[in-house]
């Protein structure tokens, strides 16, 4: 089984603060592999462990390099990193009227796993929601998660987000061989003007 991808820490105590930016094409390749790292830890049990184990480190690069070269989208993707010690420790990727009612879809947040627990999936978060206001004021926000993951419920859940369907998870990159089984996703909602947008 091939290792996998090395996850960043934030800083420790006494260390650099966390800085919060946007990602830019020079940043596809730690992205990809803090997504792949993820994954691996997260996703196991809804993904093909084929696939989890396979290089997809290689497959998010792909991903990431096309999304992140892309200058031409009108504005329509907002992606913003954090960085802490010179490492790329967190990220999210949101997409603008995704939507026609419920708005920007947050396509990914991810934390690294020792940078979990310290504020910087909400400050993540709440930075996308002030992107996605600033161009579209009427917009809500909306995300899925796998419905496995007790933890990210309850984060998503004590940041006010109100969940409101459930659905089956969509295959990466298309192909059905990627899953296992036929795992749940759930969506959890944020209209325009909640708290969200407000901190």
């Amino acid at each position: 089984m091939p290792p996998s991808a090395p996850e960043p820490h934030a800083a420790r105590p006494g260390g650099p603060e966390p800085r919060f930016r946007a990602a830019g094409a020079a940043d596809a390749a730690a992205v990809a592999a803090l997504h792949a790292a993820s994954w691996r830890r997260h996703y196991r049990g809804a993904y093909a462990d084929a696939f989890l184990d396979g290089d997809v480190v290689a497959d998010r690069e792909a991903v990431w390099s096309a999304r992140l070269a892309d200058a031409h989208d009108g504005g329509r993707r907002l992606t913003y990193v954090c960085e802490a010690g010179g490492a790329v420790v967190g990220f999210v990727h949101a997409v603008l009227d995704e939507h026609p009612r419920f708005g920007a879809l947050v396509d990914n947040l991810h934390v690294g796993y020792g940078s979990q627990r310290r504020g910087v999936g909400s400050r993540l978060l709440r930075l996308a929601a002030r992107g996605v206001a600033e161009r579209a004021p009427a917009s809500g926000l909306h995300l899925w998660v796998l419905e496995q993951n007790d933890r990210a419920r309850a984060f998503y859940s004590a940041l006010g987000g109100s969940r409101t369907e459930r659905a089956l998870v969509p295959p990466p990159g298309g192909d059905p061989a990627r899953l296992a089984g036929s795992p749940a996703c759930l969506r959890y909602v944020w209209p325009a003007g909640s708290a969200l947008f407000r901190r």
